[in-house]
């Protein structure tokens, strides 16, 4: 079994606050995504967003903001693997900032995909737009 741990200290964070910031964002791209908002469930619960589908949601989303760069801004957030999004989420949780199921675990983010393949090999560059007729 997989040990994912939380924060070493519970007064400094692992990670820059800009990684924590990101993760809510997912979260809340994902739930669009997915039409899981407060406004398209009729139960919380219903509106849950697993691991897998948090890491699928992170990794479209900073694709659209970072593009190529996107594992450069993660890893100088100290964001190296889907571990680390689960050990963020973790910690938010233990602050009281997110919630989970009792099903939830940290080894839900456990080597969901390779950093490398997610954002650098599989990046491809739209290029519709700039070859299209005014």
């Amino acid at each position: 079994m997989n040990s994912l741990t939380t924060s070493p200290s519970k007064t400094r964070p692992r990670y820059h606050r800009n990684a924590y910031h990101f993760v809510f964002s997912a979260l809340q791209f994902t739930q669009e995504k997915l039409n899981r908002t407060a406004s398209h469930v009729l139960h919380e619960e219903d509106a849950h967003i697993n691991g897998p589908e948090l890491c699928e949601g992170l990794r479209e989303l900073a694709l659209q903001k970072f593009g190529l760069l996107t594992k450069t801004v993660l890893r100088s957030w100290g964001v190296t693997s889907t571990d680390d999004i689960g050990r963020i989420v973790f910690e938010l949780i233990e602050r009281g900032e997110m919630r989970k199921t009792d099903q939830d675990t940290p080894d839900d983010f456990f080597d969901i995909y390779d950093f490398e393949a997610a954002f650098d090999s599989g990046y491809r560059v739209d290029v519709a737009k700039a070859f299209r007729d005014n």
